[in-house]
């Protein structure tokens, strides 16, 4: 495989907030990241996105919603008039409103202009005003725009009714804020302690007070995916940002991302990231070189 193909497509970490516009290419190659994503669809009758296993076909003015560790591309669309909005995980996780409100939209993707034409509309407002924002002088533009973020966010959860036939039954919000915190609280753990000696599903139910097969439910109810699942992608994005670094061996990284052998962290990381740790270490380095 040719990987000089790929392109390091990272984010600010020093940000919570970034917006971007004006590229002339029409299409962008399968990628995912930590970080999640806001897209306001251009101007054109060609406007086609992926995200995970599902293609869209839209309109102008639709909006694309990308969340944290999600694969997604743009196949052939605008993106010369399109706004991209990027906001940083970190940022969202440090309220946990902001992290109920993604959690109960995550299969949420798309909102389309002529099914929601008041909220579609409401929310390219908002996007339009991050943008006045973000690309003026001002010194608190940042704080400014992640305040924006937050009204979008919120908006999605006024017309929370609106959108419920959109979801599908599993992503209900049949869980009490005490269930949520109880998952969160897991999973804060497990991203400070990756090293830990028992990670173990049963070893998390019992630290959430509640039985395994009841965490088993909600955790993958609140988080999408399955507890082995969840936690070799926040194995993978730990391992990811360690390769970025410089000075530590393949060994080191593996075991510092919880991994406890070299071939599962080599397969599971070619799995999802189509290459090899060593191959992606070398690319990223590659790219930044120049």
């Amino acid at each position: 495989m040719d990987y000089s193909t790929y392109e390091v497509y990272d984010f600010d970490r020093v940000s919570a907030f970034n917006m971007s516009t004006g590229y002339k290419e029409r299409s962008y190659q399968t990628h995912w990241h930590s970080y999640g994503e806001i897209m306001l669809v251009g101007p054109g009758k060609t406007n086609i996105y992926r995200v995970g296993k599902n293609t869209y076909e839209l309109v102008p003015d639709d909006l694309v919603l990308v969340w944290p560790m999600e694969t997604h591309s743009i196949v052939d669309a605008d993106r010369k008039e399109a706004l991209v909005i990027q906001f940083s995980s970190a940022f969202i996780n440090s309220l946990f409103d902001l992290r109920r409100i993604m959690h109960m939209y995550r299969n949420l993707h798309i909102i389309c202009v002529n099914a929601h034409p008041k909220l579609a509309s409401e929310l390219k407002t908002i996007t339009y005003q991050m943008k006045e924002i973000f690309f003026s002088e001002r010194a608190d533009r940042e704080i400014r725009c992640c305040m924006l973020l937050m009204e979008f966010m919120l908006k999605l959860l006024e017309y929370r009714k609106e959108l419920d036939s959109e979801l599908s039954e599993e992503d209900s919000y049949g869980y009490t804020d005490d269930v949520m915190r109880r998952m969160m609280t897991v999973t804060d753990y497990i991203k400070n302690n990756l090293t830990a000696d028992d990670l173990s599903q049963g070893s998390m139910a019992k630290k959430a007070g509640i039985s395994r097969d009841y965490f088993s439910r909600m955790f993958k109810n609140v988080t999408g995916m399955n507890y082995s699942k969840w936690l070799n992608m926040i194995r993978l994005e730990k391992a990811s940002e360690l390769l970025a670094e410089d000075g530590r061996t393949l060994t080191e990284i593996a075991m510092l991302s919880g991994f406890q052998s070299i071939p599962s962290f080599n397969r599971v990381f070619r799995e999802e990231k189509g290459m090899a740790p060593g191959e992606f270490r070398t690319l990223f380095v590659g790219n930044k070189k120049k």
